[in-house]
């Protein structure tokens, strides 16, 4: 008697815009990105520079570099004030254009999609119709690779051309092959790994090969967890995804007449929050989460701030006392106030019982902060502790971290 075993093969394809949050702050000016430029750090957060043009790349600026040691490799370097309202606004409409041809879609960052194509092969015929279906959704120019792993599908993307995907087919003795030349630089494309690279380089390991050869006991005792992550990148593997919920793009936008701020600013935002409500695509639903973002006066940047309610809210009174304080965070004035729709809730019918019980309110209270957690850190903001061996002499077996799932 014989035994079939059918085995799933992961086909992940990633789609590449190189230098996307750039060329949307250049503002699409060709000439800019020719020379060496840079995106300066964001008000408030470390004086590291964002993503460099090709000029810049040249004298070793890379994203995530020091400000002082970038200047210093290139005197010449010019800072492009960020806006990071206009990259997740234009990131978003991409997004809802991929997710159009059926893919769930993972995004680490704007600029970086990844999705598995196998539940699509049928549909589009074949991974060359998967991709002609992407280009078509899309309409911009970018990079494809695909891979049986997600980080060898982003290192297939960045040796790709427009119109020129790299695809890498078999299993994950495959993508370690492949993988193999590659510079560990490649590594900078997972933000926990972002500062590894340096160090390897240092130490002589220069390619994907070479780091992938070395015992994973060697690295976890010289760089601990983020070693056995960067070992098992580089021999082919990486952990599942992680796409995103589908969502609407649901946002109300208001011009101001001049530079506003304080009160001006406040009665701007209610009416905001009025004709958001009044949107017919929310359907009575409730909102968890929401996007304040505006266009400044000085130097044309923007502002963008995420804001995540402590319950789902349906009611102007109670978003317009969550989001006012939010306006004291805004650097300048605003010429251009936003208001968009991230996630949504439940709908917003909330009858109380005559006789409520008591377990069940702290249930529910507590399904509600694990969907509000979730909202604002992701799937594993929540987790539950699940006892596996309780009577061991070793305290990190006696229990592991699950998932918190059901509903009240």
């Amino acid at each position: 008697m014989r035994t079939c075993v059918l085995v799933r093969m992961t086909v992940i394809v990633c789609i590449l815009l190189p230098r996307f949050q750039l060329a949307v702050a250049a503002g699409g000016r060709a000439e800019l990105l020719q020379a060496p430029i840079a995106l300066a750090p964001e008000p408030g957060s470390a004086q590291r520079v964002g993503e460099a043009s090709l000029a810049a790349e040249a004298f070793g600026v890379h994203p995530g570099m020091a400000l002082g040691e970038a200047l210093a490799r290139c005197p010449r370097l010019a800072l492009v004030p960020p806006d990071p309202a206009g990259v997740a606004d234009r990131w978003e409409r991409l997004l809802v254009r991929l997710e159009a041809i059926g893919a769930a879609i993972e995004s680490e960052r704007p600029g970086l999609a990844c999705f598995d194509a196998h539940g699509l092969l049928r549909l589009h015929g074949g991974i060359e119709g998967v991709l002609a279906a992407a280009q078509r959704g899309l309409r911009v120019p970018m990079h494809l690779g695909v891979a049986p792993s997600r980080f060898a599908a982003v290192a297939a993307a960045s040796r790709a051309r427009v119109r020129r995907p790299v695809i890498v087919s078999g299993d994950r003795e495959q993508a370690r092959v492949h993988l193999a030349p590659l510079p560990v630089a490649l590594l900078r494309a997972r933000p926990s790994l972002a500062d590894l690279p340096q160090a390897l380089e240092r130490l002589g390991i220069g390619t994907l090969g070479e780091l992938a050869a070395i015992a994973p006991a060697a690295l976890a005792d010289r760089f601990g967890t983020v070693g056995l992550l960067a070992h098992e990148l580089a021999s082919g593997g990486d952990g599942a995804l992680r796409p995103r919920p589908a969502a609407e793009f649901v946002r109300e936008s208001l011009e101001l007449p001049e530079a506003a701020s304080g009160t001006q600013l406040e009665h701007g935002l209610g009416l905001l929050i009025d004709r958001l409500l009044a949107r017919r695509e929310r359907r009575d639903r409730t909102l968890r989460a929401v996007v304040l973002s505006a266009v400044l006066v000085e130097h044309g940047g923007t502002w963008r701030e995420q804001v995540v309610f402590r319950q789902a809210l349906a009611q102007a009174g109670r978003m317009r006392l969550a989001l006012v304080p939010r306006l004291a965070l805004m650097p300048a004035p605003a010429e251009v106030l936003r208001l968009s729709v991230q996630r949504f809730g439940p709908p917003a019918v909330d009858q109380r019982s005559l006789l409520e019980d008591p377990a069940a309110a702290r249930a529910a209270r507590l399904y509600e902060a694990v969907h509000q957690a979730r909202a604002a850190a992701g799937p594993d903001a929540a987790l539950r502790v699940l006892e596996v061996d309780p009577g061991s002499r070793f305290p990190e077996r006696r229990a592991v971290l699950a998932p918190f799932q059901g509903e009240p």
